[in-house]
């Protein structure tokens, strides 16, 4: 997400008509601030930075070489992701400038965008201590503090900015959070209520609105401010991502599914909206969607464990076991404590007509499983099947019977079922698929898998 040009400079840029270069250029190509600037800025708001940027090589030199414009530049560079030029110019006009609290504030923009929020803070806590009244400073601090969540500390200083300027939106905004995050709904909405009076054109206050309400258990208010936050910003990521999260808390799967494309055509770079459309396709019947989707979520993310997880069920389901093997390793990799990841790895290794495959690995598992657990000796029960021995079989039938917690026992079933599959007793197999089922335990993530087995063999439900 790019960091924003901070106001102040954007304004203080636009109000230099009166510098030299405002009297006319030397050459047609090159105009005074004043003219440039209201481009830049309307730029800006378009989020189209390299146009915005490359304005700056337009404006008469006597004017771009003023410290005001450089700083500014290098604020939009640093929008635009590129770091280490705005840093060059920031630090060129502080060094030139040791009191210019203006590039201060902008190498603080800088560090945010680079995660070092300690040199953030110390900067911010400079501008601050050399003018108490920064109203910008104090916000950036009440937000660094509630990033951080510390709500004490940034509440006190998003109420100095608003004492200073009871206006100011960002500081009204943070403090809003904070409130809603406290837990004080009312005192949320409204401040809430005043931004919106104060700036019914900005997207953001009816997007954070749209949040206390969704919070609160009211989706459907929160659509309402979300379609207005849509027709301000219709190319706003989140935006999309949280309409489609109140319909979807209104049961409204289809439209849902909607939204959370638009934000995929938005962005089809960021993961989050891969997470819901893929689950919704399951869930709607669209198999090979849903498919897709894991598979694109797990390369946009490959630090979350449950893009695998859905991956590996669906190439389980297309039986392309070797790769749904490795996505169920990748899973379990990341969670080791869940052992029914490392047993799904193993039933898939095992029905790549490789049943002594997973002996070493399953040896491994099995040192992770508390002993003396029912996990422990389903686990125990497939390193025996890798070794071609059954003797614990009419043991773990026993534990199994006498289980008396019903999410665990479900699952024990489940992979017995794929226990006598892999060993080629269909009978069995079939009898404990369709057992899993009439236990109704929806919200294993064995479960739409176990749907997806039984409609394959022809086993309708009762």
């Amino acid at each position: 997400m790019m960091n924003k040009v901070p106001v102040f400079l954007l304004v203080l840029g636009l109000s230099l008509g009166v510098l030299s270069g405002s009297a006319g250029a030397a050459e047609d190509a090159l105009r005074p601030a004043s003219v440039v600037l209201g481009e830049i800025s309307q730029l800006l708001a378009e989020f189209n930075y390299d146009a915005a940027i490359a304005l700056f090589d337009t404006i008469d030199p006597a004017d771009a070489g003023t410290s005001h414009i450089r700083l500014l530049k290098a604020s939009v560079l640093n929008s635009a992701g590129k770091g280490a030029e705005a840093r060059s110019i920031a630090e060129a006009v502080s060094r030139e400038e040791p009191d210019n609290l203006e590039a201060l504030f902008v190498l603080s923009a800088i560090e945010g965008a680079g995660g070092r929020v300690r040199e953030q803070r110390a900067l911010l806590e400079r501008i601050v201590k050399a003018d108490p009244k920064n109203v910008e400073a104090l916000t950036d601090l009440g937000t660094l503090f509630m990033e951080a969540n510390s709500l004490r500390s940034a509440a006190q200083y998003f109420d100095q900015a608003l004492a200073l300027e009871p206006e100011y939106l960002e500081a009204m905004l943070g403090r809003a959070r904070v409130h809603r995050l406290n837990k004080e709904p009312k005192k949320a909405e409204t401040l809430y209520n005043k931004a919106i009076s104060l700036y019914p054109g900005n997207p953001s206050v009816w997007h954070d609105r749209a949040r206390l309400y969704r919070g609160q258990g009211y989706p459907n208010l929160a659509l309402e401010d979300l379609e207005k936050a849509k027709a301000l910003a219709p190319e706003d990521y989140w935006i999309a991502i949280d309409r489609g999260n109140a319909l979807l808390d209104m049961g409204k799967k289809e439209p849902a599914l909607e939204e959370y494309q638009r934000a995929i055509s938005i962005d089809p770079a960021e993961f989050l909206a891969y997470a819901y459309t893929s689950g919704i396709k399951d869930d709607l019947g669209d198999i090979d969607g849903a498919g897709k989707d894991y598979e694109i979520l797990a390369k946009l993310k490959p630090d979350y464990p449950y893009a695998f997880e859905g991956l590996g069920f669906h190439k389980m389901k297309d039986r392309q076991w070797a790769e749904a093997r490795n996505a169920f390793m990748e899973t379990y990799r990341q969670l080791p404590n869940d052992w029914c990841y490392a047993l799904l790895a193993a039933v898939n290794w095992m029905k790549a007509d490789n049943v002594t495959g997973p002996r070493q690995f399953l040896n491994q598992a099995m040192a992770k499983v508390k002993r003396d657990t029912i996990e422990y000796y389903m686990v125990r029960l497939y390193y025996d099947l890798s070794g071609r021995v059954y003797a614990g079989e009419n043991d773990m039938l026993q534990r199994v019977d006498k289980e008396k917690n019903i999410v665990t026992k479900a699952r024990m079933i489940f992979y017995l079922g794929h226990y006598f599959d892999i060993r080629g007793n269909q009978t069995l197999a079939d009898k404990y698929f369709t057992q899993f089922r009439e236990m109704d335990c929806q919200t294993l993530p064995e479960w739409r898998f176990n749907q997806w087995t039984l409609e394959e063999r022809g086993i309708a439900a009762f």
